[in-house]
Parts: structure tokens; C-alpha cells; sequence
């Protein structure tokens, strides 16, 4: 077997690298990037895979394994680069023949018989005692509560239980970002991060719906408080949040207004005590059963403001049952209500992500206090960045709900073609199934490295960039993964009694939630690289 070549992998990705540094100055210097969109959404995914390959070098060298799974995955990173600059170099920047200095290097460790060595291994983790400690509590969680009951949820489209939500608050689950002067377990810095990470991954393992996805909202909630929150606001949710006493749903995008957060219509009057709310809301994960919905509204009518005049609000509401709600809203209701306001949910049946099930809500004079008008005075036309604040970290748990479907899937995969005889052997020792295991195990353990990397940045106050990139990239992988972990089970995987199809579904919704991969790669990841040029 071929022997890993760490310095020839630097050397490789950073040619990789420089290709993308040479495009980003090119299409900044050529001007609006919207003039260039498919070469603008193409360098941003370059990017993505090339920053995973720089941070896979530090796992690389911790391990003869660990430094395989590194020449092999800048060796598909590269190799996923070329077709990208094929017959589009001037587009591009480069000169034709860019990469080809790494031809050796990614023949060598992109053959199929070096991939098919890694099928059967995941590799080593290297997570600290303390992290080992979080893996294994949210795994033993995830197994013994949420995976016998994921495949019912699922086909059912049934409500989560609510001792898994009574489990989950007891564990801490809720409460990882949470400051421990909150009542939370958050006590800054990497374990933070970390934690959530690792904690994320376990969940998603056994359910994206009804497991990874929990702990989202209350999460983005908690990040959105602590960046604009009062003392008094921060003192009063973020102890309910970590407890579960509340759980939140994220009421942002609009029927016509998703990624375009800036078009917001749903508006916010000025009434006495607080303010009346109207307009429609969509896609709010969790929105029956949630106690409170994270608001963003317009405060100003001025529209030329665009996220300028939105403000965000915490909106307390009944908890809904079922598969639709319908609220009204009773005088001196929540501080003081005048009465008459209304709240209706419509479910919004999808091909996965079931559990939580989303929501089309729409509201006609809502009251809300004005104490639950995020910021007070001081936050009134800045709930978009209070909405980023919470979103960025959201995509750094979207990337690791990500690797614990991924993870999920290539276990399964492999169990399953150890079982499977086909012309007279397992098909875990035909060299086309090993080569996809191998390349499912060098993607996720790429995914979860970064994901690591990224959120030691972010415990640094860094690394914006970077948690896009990383959902972007592993969002994207999750759809192949599963795909192919499918793929091997055959006939049985297009049937729902395995657990694969679950995983398919559900890999689909990553690229779209939390930022849809084309407007996360033109509007944010592109965009910075590009700025990043002119500073």
C-alpha cells in the first residue's frame, strides 16, 4: 500500500490554494459578483475544500491512519477542483494546466485500491477526556432514547416525545451555550464550542429531526440574546432556554423573502405597552410546540433601510398539538394585550426532517411587550445582526448534524455489505463498494476535523468565514454519502424499513436550511473572500 506523504499533501493543497487565491482576486477585480455567479459559487466550494484539507493536516500528522485519511481526502479535494477550472481557466484567473503538478500526487491517493483500505475504519477522533466524556453521554442518550424511536417518528411524521425533551433539558442539552451565570454550562471558550459539536453529532446520529435538531433553536435563541440582550432579557430567557422551561422556534424567513433575510415584510407597530405584529412567517421549525418564537421584524416602515429597520422579538405563545394550530389572543394576555390578536400555523408536510415539523405562521395583531423587544432602545433596527449572531454558530452545528447523519449512514452501509452476499461473496470485498466506504470514511472524518478547527476559531471570536465553508462543504458531502450508503444497500435502501432512506431524505434539507448553499456561497463566503482582497 502506498505510504502517506504529508509534506507532498501541503505542498498539493496549497497549490490548490493559491489557485483560489488567484480566482478570488480575479473575479474581485472584474466587479459585481453576481455577473459571475456559476465561477463565484464554484471558488467558494473550492474554498471550502481547500481550508478542510489545510485544517486535515494537523489531524494528519497525529497517526499513520490519520495521515492516510489526509493524503486521500486533499487527493479528492483537488481532483474535485480540476473540473471546476476545466475549460473555464480564463474565468478562473489561472493559466491552463494549473494542477498539473499535482497529477502524481492525486493518482497516487486517489486509487481505488488506496481508498478501498480505509473502508472498514472511521479513524480516531483525538478528542480530549473531557469531549470523550460529552461523546459518550449524548451517545449512550442517543441510543438507548432516540433511536428506537426515530424510524416512528419519521414514518409517522409524529410529534417528538416529550421525555426526550425532559431528557435532553437534564442532561444539559439545552444549556451548552447557555453562560453558567445563566444557569447554563457554558463557561466560554473551546469546551464550548467543542461541546456543542461533539453533543450535535451524537444526536443526528440517531435522528436529525428529533435529536440533532432539538438543541438548534435554543441555541441560535441563546447566541441572538447574548449578542443584543438586555441584562434583564439575558437574566430572564437564557435560565428558561437552558432549562427547557421554554423552548424556542426561529420565526425569519418569509414566503417570499428566505435567504434575502434584508426583504422582510412582517412588521412590528408601536402600540401601548408593546407592540402589534403582522405579516406571515415560514419554514419555523418547531413553531406548534415551541413556547416562543425568535421574531424579526420590520420596526421601521422606511424599506429603503432594508435590514437597517428590522428588529427582532421574543415572542411568547401557547404550545400547539398535532399538525396545526390556531391562536387568539385574550385581553391582558402577555403584559398587557389589547386583545383580539390572532396566531395560526399551518404544518408544511416535507420529505424529512420530520418530528419537529415546520410551520407556515401567520400573524394579525400579535402583542408583544415591549420588554421582549430584543436590545430595548438600543437594539431597535439591529435585529439582523442579532439574527447573524445566532446564525453563524447555527451553521457550525448545521455542519456537525451533517457528520452524524454521514456517520450514521456509512455505518450502516458497511454493516450491511458485510451481510450482503452477491455472486457468491460479501460485497464488502467488491473493490467498487470499498472504494465508497473508504471515500464515505475520508469525507466524514475531513467534515468533523474542520468542524473541530472551526470551532476553536470561533472560541477565539474568529472564524465567521470558516463556519460557513464548513457547512457549506460538509452539507454538500452529507448528500453524497448518504446517497451512495443507499446505493449499497440496493432494493433494501429505496425501502423504508431501513434506516437509510431516513438519512438520504434528511442529508437533503442540510444545503438548503441555515443559509441555502448558493446564496451561503455567493452572499457570505465569496463576498469576504472577495472583501478580504481589497483590505
Amino acid at each position: 500500500m502506498t505510504a502517506p506523504d504529508l509534506s507532498a499533501a501541503a505542498a498539493v493543497i496549497e497549490t490548490a490554494h493559491g489557485i483560489v487565491e488567484t480566482c478570488t482576486r480575479h473575479l474581485a477585480a472584474a466587479g459585481e459578483p453576481d455577473a459571475h455567479q456559476v465561477v463565484t459559487y464554484d471558488l467558494a466550494h473550492a474554498a471550502a475544500a481547500v481550508e478542510t484539507g489545510r485544517a486535515m493536516l494537523t489531524y494528519g500528522a497525529k497517526g499513520d491512519l490519520e495521515a492516510r485519511i489526509t493524503c486521500a481526502f486533499v487527493a479528492d479535494a483537488v481532483a474535485e477542483l480540476a473540473p471546476k477550472l476545466f475549460g473555464r481557466e480564463a474565468q478562473w484567473g489561472v493559466e491552463p494546466g494549473a494542477l498539473d503538478s499535482t497529477r502524481d500526487f492525486v493518482a497516487a491517493y486517489r486509487a481505488p485500491e488506496f481508498l478501498a483500505e480505509l473502508a472498514d475504519t472511521a479513524g480516531p477522533r483525538h478528542l480530549d477526556s473531557d469531549f470523550e466524556m460529552v461523546q459518550d453521554t449524548f451517545r449512550r442518550f442517543a441510543t438507548e432514547k432516540i433511536a428506537p424511536v426515530a424510524e416512528h417518528i419519521h414514518r409517522e411524521n409524529a410529534d417528538i416525545p416529550e421525555d426526550l425533551i425532559a431528557g435532553l433539558a437534564e442532561m444539559g442539552g439545552f444549556g451548552l451555550s447557555v453562560p453558567v451565570e445563566y444557569d447554563g454550562f457554558s463557561e466560554g471558550g473551546e469546551s464550548e464550542y467543542i461541546g456543542m459539536v461533539v453533543a450535535t453529532e451524537e444526536l443526528s446520529k440517531a435522528s436529525l429531526g428529533a435529536g440533532g435538531s432539538l438543541i438548534t433553536r435554543p441555541e441560535i435563541l441563546t447566541r441572538a440574546l447574548l449578542a443584543g440582550g438586555t441584562e434583564e432579557q439575558k437574566a430572564h430567557w437564557l435560565p428558561k432556554l437552558a432549562s427547557a422551561e421554554v423552548m424556542a422556534a426561529v420565526a425569519v424567513t418569509e414566503p417570499d423573502y428566505g435567504s434575502d433575510v434584508a426583504g422582510v415584510k412582517c412588521t412590528a407597530t408601536p402600540t401601548e405597552g408593546g407592540w402589534l405584529l403582522n405579516g406571515v412567517k415560514t419554514w419555523c421549525t418547531f413553531g406548534a410546540r415551541a413556547d416562543v418564537l425568535m421574531f424579526l421584524a420590520r420596526t421601521d416602515p422606511d424599506r429603503s433601510k432594508t435590514h437597517r429597520g428590522l428588529s427582532m422579538f421574543v415572542v411568547p405563545k401557547p404550545r400547539g398539538e398535532g399538525h396545526g394550530f390556531e391562536f387568539a389572543q385574550e385581553a391582558g394576555a402577555d403584559g398587557g394585550a389589547p386583545g383580539g390578536g390572532k396566531m395560526e400555523g399551518r404544518a408544511i408536510d416535507t420529505i424529512g426532517y420530520r418530528g419537529m415539523h415546520s410551520y407556515e405562521i401567520a400573524l394579525e395583531d400579535w402583542f408583544v411587550s415591549a420588554e421582549n423587544q430584543v436590545g430595548g432602545d438600543d437594539g431597535l433596527g439591529k435585529g439582523f445582526y442579532y439574527q447573524m449572531a445566532g446564525f453563524e454558530n447555527g451553521r457550525l452545528q448545521t455542519a456537525a448534524r451533517a457528520v452524524g447523519v454521514m456517520q450514521a449512514a456509512y455505518e450502516d452501509a458497511h454493516q450491511y455489505a458485510l451481510d450482503r452476499v452477491v455472486f457468491g461473496q460479501p460485497i464488502a470485498e467488491y473493490q467498487l463498494t470499498r472504494a465508497k466506504l473508504g471515500r464515505m470514511v475520508v469525507l466524514i472524518q475531513a467534515g468533523r476535523q474542520f468542524g473541530y478547527e472551526v470551532a476553536k476559531l470561533m472560541a477565539q471570536g474568529r472564524g465567521q468565514l470558516e463556519a460557513s465553508m464548513v457547512k457549506a462543504y460538509v452539507c454538500k458531502a452529507a448528500e453524497w454519502v448518504t446517497r451512495e450508503a443507499m446505493q449499497i444497500h440496493g432494493g433494501f435502501g429505496y425501502a423504508e424499513e431501513y434506516p437509510v432512506s431516513r438519512y438520504f431524505v434528511d442529508a437533503r434539507v442540510l444545503s438548503i436550511f441555515e443559509g441555502a448553499d448558493e446564496t451561503l456561497c455567493l452572499k457570505v463566503i465569496a463576498r469576504r473572500m472577495m472583501d478580504a482582497t481589497k483590505a
